[in-house]
């Protein structure tokens, strides 16, 4: 048992009974789904689904992946990293999506809120299809994308942001999780902290965001701000945010987290001592997994605030 080849044999088995590839669950991704009734490619999702049978009557939960990019580029295309959906698909445990959305060089605020809630009802009206469960839908998206999830999480009730983007509008565009790498909350508070971009100045990624300088435009940032609505009946949350992030600062995360706190609302925050702008691949199986398997199945135990290193 001692033999280095028998030692790599039995790591390489348990590595992949806790990836779950050893269970040979294969991935049939469906791309470019058009969800707005539009012939704009920013307007479309991909789907991940584990090609058996779900192994629940009313389907998997799905997580959809929201892209960064700061608002003004990125492409869903990042949801497909192996560190992303595909681990949680190939658990067989949950479908997964990833979707585009309008730019701030073609639209501006609240277009590209009004498209991620239209790609959540299309998923919702569409569901028996897929074998997805409607009533739960979790979101998880990084820096731009973590403000998108964060939204959709805070802002189930307004009017406003809704949209009338789809054919679906008679479903809901609520999620039951979110998951939230290091996305602004607060657009008027991002100078208090420091960091390397002026976000008040005129071109700045939220003033492009807005269409204009976010401090001469305080009532749209707010409106663009998931702080703004935070409420009791919001989707529950786990944040990931490090200390030293020199683009979104780290009080972002930290403040929406206590607000949510406050309002009742279930809230985790994963401090990164030093980290950047970034979490580790390592984090999928560490955190986000066991917590959508508490917020989605029921399962394990919920996450309570920690800091850790940023590997």
């Amino acid at each position: 048992m001692n033999h280095p080849w028998v030692r790599l044999v039995l790591a390489i088995f348990f590595f992949s009974l806790f990836t779950g590839i050893s269970k040979g669950i294969e991935v049939k991704v469906l791309r470019n789904l058009p969800y707005a009734e539009t012939a704009n490619p920013r307007q479309t999702l991909d789907l991940a689904i584990p090609k058996e049978p779900a192994p629940e009557k009313t389907g998997r939960p799905i997580v959809v992946w929201i892209h960064g990019g700061g608002w003004k580029s990125g492409d869903k295309g990042s949801g497909h990293r192996p560190d992303r959906l595909r681990s949680l698909v190939q658990t067989g445990r949950f479908a997964g999506a990833t979707i585009a959305y309008r730019l701030s060089g073609e639209a501006k605020w609240p277009a590209q809120i009004h498209d991620c809630k239209a790609a959540i009802r299309w998923l919702r009206a569409n569901c028996k299809e897929y074998g997805i469960d409607p009533k739960r839908i979790a979101v998880w998206g990084s820096s731009a994308g973590g403000h998108l999830v964060s939204m959709l999480g805070s802002s189930g009730g307004s009017e406003e942001l809704e949209g009338k983007i789809g054919k679906h509008l008679d479903q809901s565009s609520r999620v039951s999780a979110v998951v939230n790498y290091y996305g602004p909350s607060a657009l008027l508070k991002m100078d208090d902290y420091p960091s390397k971009i002026v976000h008040n100045a005129p071109h700045s990624p939220e003033s492009q965001l807005i269409g204009n300088p976010i401090q001469k435009s305080k009532q749209k940032a707010l409106q663009a701000s998931p702080l703004h609505f935070v409420s009791p009946d919001d989707a529950a949350h786990i944040h990931f945010h490090g200390t030293d992030d020199p683009l979104v600062p780290f009080n972002q995360s930290e403040i929406y987290h206590k607000a949510l706190k406050k309002a009742g609302v279930q809230s985790t925050l994963i401090i990164s001592k030093g980290g950047g702008h970034n979490m580790p691949g390592t984090f999928t199986h560490r955190f986000v997994i066991p917590f959508l398997d508490h917020a989605l199945h029921g399962k394990g135990k919920a996450i309570i605030d920690q800091t850790v290193a940023p590997d």
